[in-house]
């Protein structure tokens, strides 16, 4: 069997604005924006070179989804984004106005930086030091 998570949903509070911020900061590719019913949109972003798993951006509806835009998993870091060059990248987001939380570190696994992004979901740049297992 095989089985892939294909995308996430990311509660963001416009699709514009969610759309500007991962495709122009981040640098990431819009895969699709297609209208839905009720002005609803289907909304997938991915890092250059992702294979499988999109972000969908799902624009909040009501105060329950409104109040946890950027606060999915209560303060704790909610997506991972691997680098094949931590060193190219992170300056580029830093000149980008990325907003880090802490500076850059070498950890066993990985060189890493947590940063958050303009919606207050925290993410972790990294770049693993071992080939992810197959």
């Amino acid at each position: 069997m095989v089985q892939t998570i294909a995308c996430v949903a990311l509660v963001v509070p416009t699709y514009d604005e969610a759309i500007a911020y991962y495709t122009q900061v981040l640098g990431f590719d819009l895969i699709e924006d297609t209208p839905m019913p009720n002005g609803q949109r289907w909304v997938l972003v991915a890092p250059p070179g992702s294979r499988e798993t999109r972000i969908l951006l799902a624009q909040a509806k009501g105060d329950a989804q409104t109040q946890r835009i950027g606060d999915q998993t209560g303060g704790r870091v909610f997506l991972f984004l691997n680098t094949d060059d931590f060193w190219r990248d992170y300056p580029v987001y830093v000149a980008r106005g990325v907003q880090f939380l802490e500076t850059p570190r070498e950890e066993s696994y990985a060189t890493v930086a947590v940063f958050q992004d303009t919606f207050g979901n925290r993410w972790d740049l990294l770049q693993p030091k071992f080939p992810a297992a197959s």
